[in-house]
């Protein structure tokens, strides 16, 4: 059975959403999934999943949460290489930037990022927007 980790921040509770639908697709196909906030997640458990899916919103200048997320990012990063992710978050202004320089820091990294792309939401996801996320979490899974 594969494990699934889900790490994600949430400011305002928008990707925590994103987060919690995703894994309610992860757990449709029968596979096992973690949800942890990026202040309970380290280095030291990432061996222990077979995919990562990693969450996020965009924050000031179309940058990664710079206190808890960033940091705890910037630790496991070096030890992508080779796994399978899975990018996703909320904003509230701009293009999804942050979200595709995220995209090329994991590929540069050596990590497999899932569709090649990460899903972003702009403000709090309405039913289509949690379709999308209990899609990938489905596809993520299988």
């Amino acid at each position: 059975m594969k494990k699934i980790a889900i790490i994600f921040w949430s400011g305002t509770g928008n990707t925590e959403k994103m987060a919690r639908e995703i894994a309610r697709g992860i757990k449709k196909t029968g596979a096992e999934t973690t949800i942890f906030k990026a202040s309970e997640f380290s280095a030291d458990t990432l061996a222990n999943y077979d995919k990562i899916a990693f969450g996020c919103p965009s924050m000031g200048m179309e940058q990664l949460e710079d206190s808890e997320f960033e940091p705890m990012f910037a630790k496991i990063e070096n030890k992508l290489h080779g796994k399978e992710i899975a990018l996703f978050g909320s904003y509230g202004w701009g293009d999804c930037t942050w979200m595709r320089e995220w995209q090329v820091r994991c590929t540069i990294a050596g990590a497999q990022v899932f569709g090649n792309e990460g899903l972003c939401v702009n403000g709090t996801p309405d039913f289509e927007n949690l379709a999308k996320c209990y899609q990938l979490g489905e596809k993520f899974a299988s």
